[in-house]
């Protein structure tokens, strides 16, 4: 679990073509220095497992699934990530419920800089946007953001200098792909109340 509060902008040092998986390591000195084998670190959004630490960096394995769900396809060497380290039980949420489970991919679609903030509007696909609402939150590379406007396909946030500082959402140009989880209780009501709205819709006769 995590809450989109980015701690570190590290830097993809390999990348390891596995056929049907890919196998990542990344600089990362501030998360790794309490890290073991086998904790949870959030990369560009995505819960990622470590299973090497050495030298203020770690590795870690990415699978089809992800590869296919998220732009961790297309990283390479070089490259900055946001990085999270797991929640810790007691501490603050700072941003929303994440769980690092990235639900698709956007991309950004216009940046409007202004003297303290950018305005940035990011298209998404149709089957996430009925979970986007104004005022709502949403994860965008693994950075929890309240959501300003949205349309049909595509929503806008605000950019405060902090956020455009620590994250990698500092550089991201349109055209450039995000990855984007929404926020999984939207999710968890849709699933317990569809079912009762389909009863109704039958017995209205519709």
């Amino acid at each position: 679990m995590f809450t989109g509060i980015v701690e570190e902008r590290g830097e993809v040092v390999a990348v390891r073509d596995l056929a049907d998986a890919a196998r990542v390591t990344i600089a990362a000195p501030l998360v790794t220095s309490d890290a073991g084998h086998g904790d949870s670190i959030a990369v560009n959004g995505v819960c990622l497992t470590v299973v090497e630490l050495a030298d203020g960096t770690f590795t870690a394995d990415v699978m089809r699934e992800t590869l296919t769900r998220s732009s961790l396809a297309g990283i390479a060497a070089g490259d900055p990530v946001n990085l999270e380290r797991a929640a810790a039980v007691g501490g603050r949420l700072g941003g929303h419920i994440v769980q690092g489970h990235v639900d698709g991919t956007g991309v950004v679609l216009s940046r409007d800089p202004s003297e303290h903030w950018d305005v940035v509007r990011f298209g998404l696909p149709a089957e996430l946007a009925r979970y986007v609402v104004e005022k709502g939150s949403i994860t965008v590379d693994g950075v929890s953001l309240t959501v300003v406007e949205v349309g049909r396909d595509w929503f806008t946030v605000s950019l405060i200098p902090e956020t455009l500082r620590a994250t990698t959402l500092g550089v991201r140009q349109p055209g450039e792909k995000v990855n984007l989880e929404v926020d999984v209780v939207a999710k968890y009501v849709e699933k317990l109340v569809g079912p009762h709205l389909a009863a109704g819709k039958e017995t209205a006769g519709e």
